[in-house]
């Protein structure tokens, strides 16, 4: 075959059995990314990659050898010379030329509610402006209304912490997530063994002995019977229950839900992003960002279900360790599933928590609340890679160079994706309000 010959993605992932870069001597591979990175329909997109609990920045990529504070992990070198990460994150490691960390974060929201909706919005949760996550606000400016996905997709998350934080804000219901791989009570679900059902749409299959003509009719019954009501009640709970049923028609009605469907991904594929629901969670914020829809997010508990992982008073060092042996392949899969396809340019990744951990090690060998000096990373999205962002003190107390806000990193993250920050959405008060806060300044040595 011709190294010029164009074959469609499907035709690609049914010859493809290779894992997660299947690298194709033939030059398939090289092919089909070329033809989606120049292709000008190509929609930006971001995948967040939030951390629940709040990550420890000392042990995962800034980390602080020789000094009390350190701990006992140790650096390792990356694809970058002079940056040196933990020694649980070999993979991340390898795709250091992709990716920016931003060690100097700083706030001083130590609560894990307060801080979850700041980092999320944007802004502090005060009076009664309903603010938008981030993840409603991409929704917005870069979603298709007429699409059979959601634009806004949320696997597993933990809600309970911080629920306006999670749902469209003032942009209302037809930018609220789609939540998918969460159970009732049980924050993360899904575990080990359950998350292959925890991540499936449920009740898009018409039941038992209905077809689908069948079921058209008693929907278009029930969407008369409703029209009145509505005309008679609207408000905030009726559009939200329609915009639900619609967005589920929707899927009903097309083979859009076969995105969910993770059955259709080689088994090497699936074993290298992890057996869990975390990586299974990744590999879906794939399939989905291939099929356009422009934000999901996946949240990182706990390895056994623990709602706040990442919160690592106790034995943290045991349980940063544990929690790095889910991320590390995952995200690394990610990055190398989406470079493969011609995507990682156009897909933006966030990682981060509400959040960092205390430098000082606490007497139970863990690590407390801390948000004066802490990380988040920044990957793909056409950002000029393997950077470094801030200094943090040697005992990592403090931030000693290029101190980022919040505002500064969710600016950045809206130009990368090509959004204005600057832009202005009518609130629930009736004032306009930026995406943005407009004191924001983006991190501009990043951005291509």
């Amino acid at each position: 075959m011709a190294r010029n010959h164009r074959i469609s993605r499907r035709d690609w992932c049914r010859l493809t059995t290779a894992g997660v870069v299947g690298y194709s001597m033939s030059g398939w591979l090289e092919s089909l990314a070329a033809d989606t990175v120049g292709n000008p329909n190509r929609r930006r997109s971001c995948i967040l990659l939030w951390m629940n609990g709040g990550p420890s920045q000392m042990d995962t990529f800034d980390l602080k050898p020789g000094h009390a504070n350190g701990g006992p992990f140790r650096e390792i070198a990356t694809s970058v010379p002079g940056i040196h990460i933990s020694e649980h994150l070999p993979k991340i490691a390898s795709m250091m030329n992709h990716m920016v960390l931003v060690r100097s974060m700083s706030t001083r929201e130590g609560d894990h509610g307060r801080a979850t909706y700041f980092l999320r919005t944007g802004y502090l949760p005060q009076g009664p402006i309903q603010y938008p996550p981030v993840g409603a606000l991409v929704a917005k400016e870069l979603g298709n209304d007429d699409a059979a996905l959601p634009n806004f997709v949320s696997i597993a998350p933990n809600r309970g912490v911080s629920p306006a934080a999670h749902g469209p804000g003032f942009l209302g219901p037809p930018y609220a997530p789609l939540i998918v791989g969460e159970a009732p009570g049980k924050p993360n679900a899904g575990g080990a063994n359950g998350y292959e059902q925890a991540l499936k749409v449920r009740n898009v299959e018409p039941f038992g002995f209905w077809n689908r003509a069948h079921a058209a009719a008693r929907m278009e019954l029930l969407e008369e019977m409703e029209k009145k009501f509505l005309e008679q009640r609207p408000g905030v709970a009726s559009q939200s229950h329609r915009t639900a049923y619609d967005r589920a028609v929707r899927l009903m009605r097309t083979a859009a839900a076969k995105a969910f469907n993770l059955d259709d991904e080689p088994d090497t594929l699936r074993d290298a992003y992890g057996r869990n629901l975390f990586g299974q969670g990744c590999l879906l914020a794939r399939r989905l960002v291939e099929q356009g829809v422009p934000f999901v997010e996946i949240t990182m508990g706990g390895a056994n279900n623990e709602a706040f992982g990442w919160d690592t008073h106790q034995q943290n060092f045991e349980a940063v360790k544990r929690l790095s042996s889910v991320l590390d392949p995952a995200w690394a899969a990610l990055m190398g599933d989406l470079q493969a396809r011609g995507l990682l340019d156009s897909t933006l990744i966030v990682w981060m928590g509400e959040f960092g951990r205390t430098p000082r090690i606490n007497g139970d060998t863990g690590r407390d609340h801390y948000p004066n000096a802490w990380t988040t990373v920044l990957a793909g999205g056409g950002l000029k890679g393997g950077q470094i962002i801030g200094r943090t003190s040697p005992n990592g107390m403090s931030v000693e160079d290029r101190p980022v806000p919040v505002p500064d990193l969710l600016a950045t993250v809206c130009m990368a994706v090509g959004i204005d920050p600057m832009k202005q959405n009518q609130s629930n008060v009736g004032r306009p309000i930026r995406i943005v806060d407009k004191a924001a300044q983006p991190i501009k040595e990043i951005l291509a």
